[in-house]
């Protein structure tokens, strides 16, 4: 599509932003990158500090850069946060990382278990609490982090400011067990492209698994075993269970009776009706 509407793209997936994250992020491949432009790759390495609102305002720079060039900018990826936080415009705090409170909560995560620190962003922000999964300690940890630096519900902080250019928001979707399917084999393609010795790299690189940017699935799993913790077999139906899960918590940020999307079954022969879509869309925008 980037090729036949004189496109780049814009990343918008949490972890493809990382060097040497590659097969475990399923990045574009070499040949993907060498045809058309690519923007927001490989931008940090994976111990830097790396933000919601770092990531939006480096996505915004680039549709504007892109829109002066008389292009067409393609933001494609599945971070909920990234893409909303972009189409939608949302003013997000800047507050910086407060490390020793960070460090205090992750202590007492650690000693008291994770759920008091959910229990306390309930009631401190019960409205943040329903949007967040309480299996995601560090967005937990980051809105208790913002609260209580500000002294204000971390909710209350993110307004919105949508961006003055038209959007028009493709959502590709399928039964769920074909997605199940779809992405168990990924897995499977995953290790032989070399996913085991991608994790064993990064960690002789000197990265520590317990850093944000190695907490996806497929490099967590790996992970353990490599420390012998779990089997080659175990991990990958952990990774293929981490998948699943993640696919249905993916219809919570992109819903399907959003009316704002527009979605395709991609069992079917869709690219003809996409591309009239957008042919229209850049028609009617002109």
């Amino acid at each position: 599509m980037a090729l036949k509407f004189n496109g780049e793209i814009v990343n918008a997936d949490s972890r493809q932003v990382y060097h040497w994250m590659d097969i475990g992020t399923a990045k574009p491949d070499r040949e993907d990158f060498n045809l058309v432009p690519h923007h927001l790759f490989d931008i940090i390495d994976p111990d830097q500090e790396f933000s919601l609102a770092q990531y939006q305002e480096l996505a915004s720079q680039s549709i504007q850069n892109i829109h002066r060039r008389e292009k067409l900018p393609f933001l494609v990826g599945g971070s909920g946060q990234y893409v909303w936080a972009v189409m939608e415009g949302w003013i997000i705090p800047r507050v910086p990382p407060d490390l020793e409170l960070r460090r205090s909560l992750e202590k007492k995560a650690l000693d008291q278990g994770a759920d008091v620190l959910y229990a306390q962003l309930s009631e401190i922000d019960p409205v943040a609490a329903s949007k967040i999964d309480k299996r995601n300690l560090r967005r937990v940890i980051r809105a208790l982090e913002v609260s209580l630096q500000t002294q204000a519900p971390f909710s209350t902080l993110k307004n919105k400011n949508a961006p003055d250019y038209q959007t028009l928001i493709i959502g590709l979707t399928a039964d769920r067990d074909e997605l199940y399917r779809r992405t168990d084999l990924r897995v499977e393609e995953m290790i032989r492209q070399g996913l085991i010795q991608e994790t064993k790299n990064l960690v002789q690189k000197g990265y520590s698994t317990d850093l944000p940017a190695l907490s996806s699935i497929g490099y967590q799993q790996i992970a353990r075993m490599l420390k012998g913790e779990i089997t080659q077999e175990e991990a990958v139906r952990q990774i293929k269970v981490g998948n699943h899960r993640f696919i249905r918590h993916q219809y919570a940020w992109f819903r399907l009776k959003d009316q704002r999307i527009h979605w395709f079954d991609i069992r079917n022969d869709i690219l003809p009706e996409v591309m009239s879509l957008i042919a229209n869309h850049i028609s009617e925008d002109s």
